[in-house]
């Protein structure tokens, strides 16, 4: 390779449309490519670029396009396949400082695929990494599409037009504009990456054995049950047909178009079948056989192989060693599982990491009635994650509710970044294992966490992400959201026809701190006609946020079979959710569901618990997070007094090219007194508080807050929220504490200075998140009285991150 190159600029990348690119820096050993490449394009595009017609390249020219010093001279090329599609570039300007001009050529049959836009945040970020602050962009007015890319980047832009040609300057600090549009570009190509697999045209099961109960053979005769809308190819390389399909020796001997290909072969005939795949042009794999990184170093190896073998052919992969992915649309009818059962239609999206536990929980959510819009396994996770779910589910109209079952996080920060955009306007709801170790299972594609498991669901409360503890409750709430409304309050009303029932649900509701408005117990004898007039008072009360509707068959007699009409047709019409404990059934069960064409519940179906503790469980969860939905967001205020490029050029003069700095007091001080925090060692008395903000290697910026005592320290009482935090999420932080009461009046005692708190937690943070390198900033004590607060002593180790904030860095793949 050339000397000095950087691979660090290298990356897979997602396109507009879903599929998938390399990027790379170009190389002097990259003459043929270029040459090829250029041949390819039209006078058009050549005109556009050159500003005169040019033919072909010279030797020359070749030579100094392709040798960069990867300094003042750089270049990314985009390969799809080992072609050459795409070269973006950028020369230092010697006469303006701190300036390049840049330049994009794209290949014609590729333009429209947002390679433009992908390029120019990577050599943007680039060219920051090498002291460039400004881009110089010459486009001729015709040249619409490359002005677009320019101008909706985000940067703050300038404009002159000057003897027939467009001069755009580019100023390359990241805005929250640019930050936003590189966000908006991910969602898109990651939705549609993801889109493509579960709505593909035709399927091809490579490895469909005759052998009865091999796992090509479920997965085929899944497709072929399940009604697949498309044609499937089974591929064997001997037989000529497969439970009554015909058969294809290779996925290249498939007379039609492939969209998906599902691979069950063994693990080292994989990559053979990878490389005839992309010589179809299949557009995605789900690749369920094992022997991969759950084996081992060679296996994790064999499948880091495998993704970025699929990825330079612009293909996705889910798996390996998963279940397979579903999509009950009527349209699509795809179930290319391994499961005999898959639920019917239904607003939920479902989202596995498990293979082995995939087949168990589709079975039980199929038992509880409940319907699924899609469902994907993804096993080892080493390409498709829950986070390029996440993102599909935003748009997805089928979809009213997601559930994830976690072991393992590839990029926790992006995680809670799309969970709270995502829960904005879907609730979330996940379990997430491995509690006691934080560990990650073999094969997966994932660091294990650090911080403390209490400390990451704090983190994803400020998400938005309902929590749960098991698979029982995940079901619970599950059939509560998809099928009935978010409670406006936590105020409940309880109906029953059993005493013992009524307080189970009371003193569950107390101790959940739900607040129960005078229970309504019906008696052994109520009938339809009592539990009609009970539940339309309790929906017509305005004090009344949600109901919960007991009912058992009395010891002695039979029971009023028109209960659960009447209690139905009052929920179909409801704007406040109604939960039942009816007959000990859990579930969607028949009598309580609103039936749709398929014979699914809809929605208005009224979901049943087993138990009345189970009912509340599940409606508090949801209570919790439709207040949380209905808090502001809150802003991320502009503080006076920060002085970031100061701040910045203390940490790197401090760190040089060395390695972790225990910064000292005085250089703490300075650091501190950039973002307008000053310290007082000899500050008088108040509450003592403890802010800390450290670097995790996979939350990034984290601030913690508590008391600063012993008994704080004993118990553990400190919250967790990831920087920069906002107004109100500042404002959270200190009430999380269970020790919150003591600098909030408790016991008749003066307040201290909230607003000072939050306003030191919000500088704080914003330290954090604008420096990486503040790897543990503590403040400790900060006292707090009525008259305000002050920071009697610092720490500070400074140390370089393990990589760069992928927030502000351009996509790209794991």
């Amino acid at each position: 390779m050339t000397e000095g190159y950087p691979d660090q600029w290298e990356a897979d990348v997602v396109l507009s449309d879903g599929g998938t690119a390399h990027l790379r820096p170009i190389r002097s050993e990259d003459a043929d490519l270029l040459r090829v490449f250029y041949a390819r394009l039209s006078p058009e595009s050549i005109y556009y670029r050159f500003f005169s017609p040019r033919p072909y390249l010279t030797d020359r020219e070749v030579e100094h396009f392709t040798g960069v010093d990867h300094d003042r001279r750089a270049a990314l090329i985009a390969t799809i396949a080992g072609e050459m599609v795409a070269v973006v570039r950028y020369d230092m300007l010697a006469d303006r400082p701190e300036t390049a001009e840049v330049a994009f050529l794209v290949e014609d049959a590729h333009q429209g695929r947002g390679l433009g836009a992908v390029l120019l945040e990577h050599i943007a970020a680039a060219a920051r990494e090498r002291g460039v602050r400004r881009f110089v962009a010459s486009v001729l007015p015709d040249n619409r599409r490359m002005t677009r890319v320019f101008r909706e980047a985000g940067y703050r832009a300038e404009q002159r037009f000057e003897e027939g040609v467009i001069e755009l300057v580019l100023d390359l600090e990241p805005t929250e504009t640019s930050v936003e549009v590189m966000a908006a570009r991910e969602h898109r190509a990651e939705s549609r990456s993801i889109q493509r697999l579960l709505f593909p045209g035709s399927v091809a099961v490579v490895g469909a054995s005759r052998a009865e109960h091999s796992v090509g053979q479920t997965v085929l005769r899944n497709l072929l049950g399940g009604d697949f809308s498309g044609p499937v190819y089974p591929v064997h390389p001997t037989a000529t047909a497969v439970a009554g399909v015909r058969a294809y020796a290779s996925v290249l001997d498939i007379p039609d178009d492939v969209d998906l290909a599902v691979v069950a072969v063994r693990a080292d005939a994989v990559r053979e079948v990878v490389e005839q795949c992309a010589g179809k042009g299949v557009r995605g794999l789900v690749v369920v056989s094992s022997g991969f990184g759950e084996t081992g170093p060679e296996g994790r190896a064999d499948q880091d192989e495998l993704v970025r073998l699929a990825r330079a052919y612009g293909m996705r992969v889910v798996g390996p060693n998963c279940l397979g992915i579903a999509n009950t649309d009527p349209e699509v009818r795809l179930n290319a599982t391994l499961a005999p059962t898959l639920p019917g239609r239904g607003p939920v999206g479902f989202f596995s990491q498990s293979g082995a536990l995939g087949i168990a929980i589709l079975q039980r959510t199929a038992e509880r009635g409940l319907g699924l819009s899609t469902f994907v396994s993804a096993g080892n996770r080493a390409d498709v994650s829950g986070n390029d779910l996440m993102q599909y589910w935003e748009e997805d109209p089928a979809t009213k509710a997601v559930l994830l079952y976690l072991e393992s996080l590839g990029n926790p920060r992006k995680f809670a970044r799309l969970a709270r955009r995502l829960g904005r306007r879907k609730p979330i709801v996940a379990v997430k294992s491995g509690r006691s170790t934080q560990g990650v299972p073999i094969g997966h594609a994932a660091r294990a966490l650090t911080l403390p498991d209490h400390a990451v669901s704090a983190l994803f409360q400020q998400a938005g992400l309902i929590r749960v503890e098991d698979l029982s409750e995940l079901f619970d709430v599950a059939q509560l959201l998809a099928y009935q409304p978010l409670p406006a309050g936590d105020r409940i009303a309880i109906i029953d026809n059993s005493d013992s029932l009524g307080l189970l649900a009371q003193d569950a509701a107390v101790a959940l701190g739900l607040e129960v408005r005078p229970r309504v117990d019906l008696g052994p004898r109520a009938d339809a006609d009592d539990y009609e007039a009970a539940l339309a008072g309790a929906l017509e009360d305005d004090t009344v946020d949600a109901v919960v509707a007991l009912f058992t068959p009395p010891t002695i007699g039979g029971y009023d079979l028109r209960v659960p009409e009447k209690m139905l047709r009052l929920a179909a019409g409801a704007s406040k959710p109604i939960v039942a404990t009816y007959l000990g059934t859990e579930g969607m069960p028949s009598d309580l569901r609103i039936t749709g064409p398929d014979g699914m519940a809809a929605e208005g179906s009224v979901p049943s618990y087993a138990a009345p503790e189970d009912a509340v469980r599940a409606l508090a969860y949801v209570i919790r997070y439709a207040q949380w939905r209905r808090t502001p967001a809150g802003h991320l205020p502009e503080l006076a007094g920060v002085d970031r490029r100061r701040a910045r050029a203390l940490v790197e003069g401090w760190l040089g090219s060395g390695g972790p700095v225990q910064a000292t007091p005085e250089q703490a001080a300075e650091l501190l007194g950039c973002y307008g925090i000053g310290i007082r060692p000899d500050a008088g008395g108040g509450v003592p508080t403890r802010i800390v903000t450290m670097e995790d290697p996979s939350f990034g910026a984290v601030v913690s807050f508590g008391l600063a005592d012993e008994t704080a320290a004993l118990l553990d009482d400190r919250a967790y929220r990831l920087a920069p935090l906002t107004d109100v999420e500042a404002a959270e932080l200190i009430r999380a504490i269970r020790t919150a009461p003591l600098l909030l009046g408790h016991r008749g005692a003066e307040p201290v200075d909230v607003a000072a708190l939050e306003e030191l937690l919000l500088r704080v943070s914003r330290l954090g998140y604008d420096l990486p390198e503040v790897a543990r900033l503590e403040l400790d004590p900060v006292m707090a009285d009525a008259s305000g607060v002050a920071v009697r002593d610092v720490a500070l180790r400074l140390e370089r991150p393990l990589g760069p904030r992928t927030e502000l860095g351009p996509r790209r793949l794991r």
